[in-house]
């Protein structure tokens, strides 16, 4: 269907000569239909996130395991702490439903790859890889020793040629 605006249905009802008062009033009423449309197109901004890695540390010892984790995404201003809690928020809600009834998940690896984003969305939880990703553990100190880097600045080299 095609669209008009109401200003353009306006000039046209003058051009046929109706009566000022009756024309005021099927101008008003288009405006009371149309204000209602307008408000629906204007979407929220999107939420700001950050990303969080949720580790798999089964033994309880985090160094000197191979790790295996997932990428998750919450909120900007939400505390990453909670982020166990939306997981758990967003499993229950998918056990509850009728796919959830039939095969539950048990585990956070299982809510992770099975329960749809519709199920975390709710709690502010985006899955970013539903898989299990490698972790690999640092102590964030570059090692001076082993790498002996001589500073060299080649736009002067260049000079000299």
């Amino acid at each position: 269907m095609a669209k008009i605006e109401v200003n353009q249905v306006a000039e046209i009802l003058k051009k046929h000569k109706l009566d000022p008062s009756i024309l005021r009033e099927i101008v008003e009423e288009m405006n009371e239909i149309t204000a209602p449309a307008a408000d629906e197109d204007i979407k929220p901004p999107a939420p700001k996130k950050q990303f969080v890695i949720v580790l798999s540390d089964m033994d309880g010892k985090l160094p000197k395991k191979d790790l295996t984790g997932w990428v998750v995404q919450i909120a900007e201003n939400a505390s990453p702490y909670t982020t166990t809690d939306r997981i758990f928020k967003g499993a229950y809600d998918f056990n509850a439903s009728k796919k959830g009834r039939l095969l539950p998940v048990k585990s956070v690896g299982e809510a992770l790859e099975s329960a749809s984003a519709k199920y975390f969305k709710e709690s502010e939880l985006w899955v970013k890889t539903k898989l299990p990703v490698a972790v690999v553990v640092t102590d964030n100190v570059l090692p001076k020793d082993e790498f002996k880097v001589e500073k060299v600045d080649r736009r002067r080299k260049l000079e000299e040629e």
